[in-house]
């Protein structure tokens, strides 16, 4: 009896273990970024490589930078990189949507092998802290005193930033002017100098920018706990829930088992305590979007991308 026990208990954890096991790469992952350092895909993957670390010692995180076209640069090389499960490009939505739909990009969306979505950061319309719109009713009043005239600095053209300032101008019936930087690093300074009136940005910009700017409103379900004070778009009337999804992306020569271990090895990061927290206090939403869930989420996120695509004249 008690054999019988056992064995059924070896069974049983021999089931367990490849669900919980997260096996450790046997290489350094080399992780490329489509962004400059100092934007919230650059923070987000040092968050990454301090809870990877931790997780597997024998192996370093090398993050690499192809910046440049608001990401169009590695995105239009994702698949010319070696497929050996190793090598990660970092991607994010709207723009591997957009960027195909203007026309002038070395890819299309679908070229792209999206394995693994880890987090969002929220839409925020943010201004300087010395600035004298002071709420989103000011904001509003401002926009429509002289039309054209607020310019809203943003992270990239075609990108989340652009799309979120359409939806600002179209659900508002504002007109300010989009300025696109080369990433929020650059964005930034600009803000905080002064030099743009604010920006169409993220919850984590404003969350660790406190201080220096003011938050507006947020596109979330919920108010943010680290700016408790700011409304949700939802609440000033505008169901807008949205903002910029990161995530990791292989090249197409990569082996399903390969992308299937990359989805569950950053799956096991997301669900770190550590993660968890490096998380909440940046402002990024933590979401598991792996295979089993990528086919759905991406038909939907395209078909709601396109849509705000076509009103930024895109597409055509």
């Amino acid at each position: 009896m008690h054999t019988h026990l056992l064995a059924v208990a070896l069974c049983a954890a021999a089931i367990l273990v490849p669900a919980h096991a997260q096996p450790c790469p046997d290489k350094n992952l080399m992780y490329w970024q489509a962004f400059p350092p100092g934007g919230e895909s650059d923070i987000s993957a040092r968050h990454q490589q301090i809870v990877l670390k931790k997780k597997c010692p024998a192996i370093d995180t090398v993050i690499q930078y192809k910046a440049g076209a608001g990401g169009a640069l590695l995105w239009s090389q994702m698949n010319t990189l070696p497929g050996d499960g190793v090598n990660v490009g970092g991607i994010n939505l709207p723009h591997i949507v957009l960027q195909p739909m203007e026309g002038i990009v070395q890819y299309k969306t679908d070229d792209l092998v999206a394995v693994y979505w880890y987090h969002y950061t929220p839409d925020a319309l943010v201004v300087p802290e010395a600035s004298p719109i002071k709420s989103f009713a000011d904001f509003v009043k401002a926009a429509k005193g002289d039309p054209g005239k607020l310019n809203l600095g943003g992270s990239g053209l075609n990108s989340a930033n652009h799309a979120a300032h359409q939806r600002l101008n179209a659900a508002f019936s504002v007109k300010t002017t989009y300025v696109p930087f080369k990433g929020t690093g650059d964005m930034t300074l600009a803000v905080l100098g002064g030099h743009v009136d604010g920006a169409m940005s993220y919850t984590a910009f404003a969350i660790n920018n406190k201080g220096k700017v003011r938050a507006l409103a947020v596109a979330m379900d919920k108010r943010h706990p680290l700016l408790p004070d700011v409304p949700t778009f939802k609440e000033l009337g505008v169901d807008w829930v949205d903002g910029a999804f990161r995530g990791v992306g292989v090249p197409r020569s990569t082996p399903p088992e390969q992308r299937k271990r990359l989805a569950d090895l950053f799956a096991a990061l997301n669900a770190e305590a550590e993660m968890k927290d490096l998380a909440a206090r940046s402002g990024f939403e933590l979401v598991d979007i792996g295979p089993d869930k990528m086919e759905a989420f991406m038909r939907e996120r395209t078909r709601v991308y396109q849509e705000v695509g076509r009103q930024m004249g895109l597409g055509k």
